[in-house]
């Protein structure tokens, strides 16, 4: 995927409560963290606070002669920690109302024992969800350099395949788990695990919950922020008009294409993938053209010669656009386009029902819409 620039849009650990509830287990605004450690290694237990999602050290914490450790946090609001074991094990807690107890034997690595805290033992879960998940990308990734390497064209389709179900079942466990967690606020962290492109409804009703259940939170209305700005462009919207010239420069608007389903394609002569996926582009339109199916190809090019010429050496006959502005390109910056290829699945009343679909994914859908 060819970038203009890398982009952090979505918070893992959002933070910076502003109230509170529950029924208290320790002293009022006081939560002890205590814990035990066996066969530790050299160093220092490091016990951190993220703000505005990033960790601030908070405190170095020291063992006992038996492996004990102790330390006392005034909290009014529901706060994530981490709690960094000699630099060789980390754990996040989740803190509200509840002491936390922590337990871990550095010769067993599956050891470790969260007690007290709901929250955090949610937390505990959902790191675990995480570690599995990354194991099968490693897997899938390990297969997939093998097959490039080899230059096998169906085992790379493949193994294409099998990471977009295990990205889908992810998903879904992801989801399963947040709805699992019921009102506790460690579902919060778990939305830096999904997707705003892909589940934007879920994460949109989940912040709208937290909102009731810890009204005014700073990181509550700093997520729901940035949802109103992802908004207009989420599944199930009327796509934003897109009106610029065509290679004659004759302006073409995107709602005069509205009664098929469209694609909206942003591509560029100069980007690889693009041009790798267009003859994907060519078999598909000519598959389903007649059925319903058109192509609006946005250009992030600047040389006009360029774009024409990549037209025509890649025999691309649907509609052509293009203001030759880069990534600055009136279009790419209404569609928020940050990397290309990009696409926006359209139908025939012109609402967004699939993006960023290519290759498989794409041929998958149109043959779900039209056979």
């Amino acid at each position: 995927m060819m970038k203009k620039h890398m982009l952090g849009i979505w918070l893992g650990l959002v933070l910076g409560f502003a109230s509170c509830g529950g029924n208290p287990s320790s002293e009022e605004g006081i939560i002890q963290i205590t814990g035990r450690i066996q066969n530790a290694p050299s160093g220092n237990i490091v016990l951190s606070q993220f703000t505005d999602s990033r960790p601030k050290v908070l405190d170095t914490l020291e063992l006992s002669e038996g492996g004990e450790f102790s330390y006392e946090l005034a909290l009014t609001t529901p706060t994530f920690y981490d709690l960094n074991l000699f630099g060789q094990k980390s754990v996040r807690l989740a803190l509200l109302d509840e002491d936390v107890q922590v337990a871990y034997d550095f010769s067993d690595p599956e050891s470790l024992q969260i007690e007290g805290s709901v929250d955090s033992k949610e937390m505990q879960k959902l790191d675990k969800l995480f570690q599995d998940y990354q194991l099968e990308v490693n897997t899938l990734n390990e297969a997939y350099y093998e097959a490039m390497s080899s230059n096998n064209s169906e085992e790379i389709k493949k193994i294409q395949l099998e990471a977009m179900a295990l990205e889908s079942r992810q998903a879904t466990k992801v989801k399963e788990m947040i709805t699992s967690m019921g009102d506790s606020f460690a579902s919060l962290a778990a939305i830096g695990l999904l997707s705003p492109k892909n589940d934007f409804p879920f994460i949109d009703d989940l912040v709208n919950k937290l909102n009731e259940n810890y009204p005014g939170t700073i990181a509550v209305l700093q997520l729901k922020q940035q949802l109103d700005e992802l908004r207009p462009l989420a599944v199930g919207q009327i796509a934003p008009e897109i009106e610029l010239p065509n290679p004659d420069g004759e302006l073409v608007k995107l709602s005069d294409l509205r009664g098929k389903y469209i694609l909206i394609d942003f591509w560029a002569a100069w980007c690889k993938p693009c041009r790798e996926e267009n003859p994907n582009l060519v078999r598909l339109y000519a598959q389903y053209k007649d059925k319903g199916f058109d192509i609006l190809g946005v250009s992030l090019d600047r040389s006009k010669e360029d774009w024409l010429k990549a037209i025509d050496d890649d025999g691309l006959s649907w509609t052509q656009i293009s203001d030759l502005q880069y990534f600055n390109s009136v279009a790419a910056e209404t569609y928020k386009i940050d990397a290309i290829p990009a696409s926006y699945l359209l139908d025939p009343d012109g609402k967004i029902i699939a993006k960023g679909l290519r290759g498989l994914s794409l041929e998958n859908k149109l043959i779900e819409i039209f056979d």
